[in-house]
């Protein structure tokens, strides 16, 4: 078991630990619990905008959650025009 990657914050009992739940839950809850995570923070980003921008329709949140997850750059390739801060 390498120990590189244990967080700083993370003695190495809980390192373990969160290792061996994590290989109990297998491919399929790991690719699961991904999913999940992948959703929750796009709530997060989703409140975010809401809570910066009352104003903004749900389209207009849907740009700015996506102009954060691509990046300026990419969003402009993407949405040349559309005009939204996050």
């Amino acid at each position: 078991m390498t120990y590189e990657f244990i967080p700083k914050d993370t003695t190495l009992e809980a390192y373990r630990v969160q290792i061996q739940a994590l290989r109990r839950l297998g491919p399929e809850g790991r690719l699961k619990m991904m999913f999940e995570l992948s959703e929750n923070l796009r709530e997060l980003a989703v409140t975010g905008v809401r809570r910066r921008h009352p104003d903004y329709n749900d389209e207009k949140v849907m740009y700015a959650v996506l102009h954060l997850m691509v990046g300026e750059e990419v969003f402009r390739k993407l949405f040349p025009g559309v005009e939204v801060t996050y």
